[in-house]
């Protein structure tokens, strides 16, 4: 009899240490943070259970990687997208995070130089689910722009460079209706108005602060420019805006020269009066703003400053013009032969 006691003794402990371990094991994974930090995991369309649960494993943010294991296990499918993991999380959240597509928006930053639909479609698929190529034939599409009341030469009027909160996964017409909804917020009444004090349509304020852009990034310059243009505009003036010439050439010039003038495209200000049919780049907000509120001043032309600083020299009349031009020139000669020696 007291054989039988001990075993049956021995049973209840083995029996009773194997419910401790699923107990615990239920309560760790269920009720106990597994991870240390911020992890930010992103699902594709071909991942499976098993390999997302090892890159999460590899990040070296989970407590006990046995835990995450367990309940991988009974994860058959994962939604596609992006997740924020905290150390706030248990094993079983995650899992049922990533299986019910749970999704934690992500920053969509455009800044920059963005000077082409290409370049607007790969900084968008460098950060989105959405391909750069999808992008791109959304872009040029005869179609998908009408919508916006826009084409692809006019596509730059209704991107304004900022940083977009939406989901990872959404689609090429879902962020460019975000962008549509924020161009719409950013145009006020009053924004408006401003643009038809100076004698434009938004999406021509649009068109002039792309030229802005191309001519400096000195922020407390672009007023000052901006006013030289409307000048040049209000006078009867060529634009005679370098930006414009090198867009006609996709921005490939390093300097632009006389042979570069002569190019017959309506984006070349240096033959054609007026603005261009659209917009040479995707202008931050600081371009838009000096272009609806411009300094106001007699400067008809500009050149860079001898110091090369980055900022500018403005004149009033055509001889000044040429002597700040002749004090640039003396000062790029000098530049380069010394860097000759």
């Amino acid at each position: 009899m007291k054989k039988w006691i001990w075993i049956c003794i021995a049973a209840a402990l083995v029996i009773g240490l194997f419910a401790g371990v699923k107990a615990y094991r239920y309560w760790y994974d269920h009720k106990s943070p597994n991870f240390e930090g911020t992890l930010d995991v992103y699902v594709y369309p071909w991942m499976e259970p098993e390999t997302v649960c090892d890159s999460i494993i590899a990040s070296g943010q989970v407590r006990k990687p046995a835990s995450l294991r367990r309940v991988f296990k009974d994860v058959e499918t994962l939604e596609v997208g992006h997740y924020r993991i905290d150390s706030t999380c248990t094993s079983v959240y995650v899992t049922r995070m990533l299986h019910k597509g749970w999704q934690t928006p992500v920053n969509l930053t455009l800044s920059g130089a963005i000077r082409t639909p290409g370049i607007l479609a790969r900084k968008i698929g460098a950060q989105m689910l959405a391909d750069s190529a999808d992008i791109a034939s959304f872009i040029y599409s005869r179609d998908s722009l009408k919508t916006y009341g826009v084409d692809y030469k006019q596509v730059f009027t209704m991107v304004i460079p900022d940083t977009y909160q939406m989901m990872w996964t959404a689609s090429v017409r879902d962020i460019f209706d975000r962008f549509a909804k924020e161009r719409d917020a950013w145009w006020t009444p009053e924004r408006v108005d401003a643009a038809h004090a100076q004698g434009m349509t938004p999406q021509e304020a649009v068109t002039l602060a792309s030229i802005v852009d191309g001519e400096t990034r000195y922020v407390p310059e672009q007023p000052t420019i901006a006013g030289v243009y409307l000048n040049r505009l209000r006078t009867g003036m060529k634009l005679q805006a370098d930006p414009t010439v090198a867009f006609c050439f996709d921005y490939e010039p390093r300097r632009i020269l006389k042979s570069h003038l002569a190019v017959d495209s309506p984006y070349n200000t240096y033959k054609y009066y007026g603005l261009p049919p659209g917009p040479i780049s995707c202008p931050p907000k600081s371009c838009l703003e000096a272009v609806l509120h411009p300094e106001s001043h007699n400067y008809i032309f500009f050149c860079a400053d001898p110091s090369f600083n980055g900022s500018h020299r403005f004149a009033a009349t055509y001889t000044e013009h040429l002597n700040n031009a002749r004090a640039f020139q003396k000062a790029l000669t000098a530049r380069q032969r010394a860097k000759a020696q």
